[in-house]
């Protein structure tokens, strides 16, 4: 198995990595907020375009796994975590959380769908932890770009290195 970042060459498995594997939001997230696919191309080609690196966990040619970084200043945010259906829960998550947090010494935050209980126990047993409701509504206004429907619907975890500086890089003081 390799972690490497992936290229325009994989922009088609990345498609269809993440819409294979968010099918198990179907019927867990708010249903207006559900559709398909999960994620169009061209919602794809605007979030990287926006600045989310895309890397992956590649096993005899075939990326298995990918997961987002995306440089917000103060803080990186873990963008689209998806494993294959086929290939879940073999530690291919855990191994790209790992690579990605590696690269950095910023604090992460990432940001799930509430419902998605598998995703934030995920997180949890990584070493991240829920924050607050005001801030979790702060930091999605300030470092995401999402409808206010999701912001009401989602949560946002963040590592140790966030709690730690005492919210001073996130927060701006």
């Amino acid at each position: 198995m390799m972690i490497r970042r992936c290229n325009k060459d994989d922009f088609n498995t990345i498609v269809e990595i993440i819409n294979d594997a968010a099918r198990a939001y179907k019927g867990i997230i708010p249903e207006d907020r559900w559709h398909e696919p999960y994620m169009p191309v061209e919602e794809l080609k605007k979030e990287i375009k926006d600045g989310v690196i895309f890397w992956g966990l590649e096993q005899g040619g075939r990326l298995l796994g990918v997961m987002g970084i995306q440089d917000r200043g103060p803080v990186i945010l873990i963008r689209h975590a998806y494993v294959s259906t086929r290939a879940q829960k073999s530690g291919i998550g855990t191994d790209l959380l790992h690579h990605l947090e590696g690269m950095t010494e910023k604090a992460i935050l990432i940001g799930t769908w509430a419902a998605s209980s598998w995703a934030v126990s995920f997180y949890e047993k990584n070493g991240y932890a829920l924050v607050s409701e005001d801030e979790k509504n702060r930091l999605l206004k300030k470092y995401w770009s999402i409808p206010e429907r999701q912001l009401e619907t989602s949560v946002v975890l963040a590592n140790q290195v966030w709690y730690e500086s005492e919210h001073d890089g996130a927060s701006g003081g």
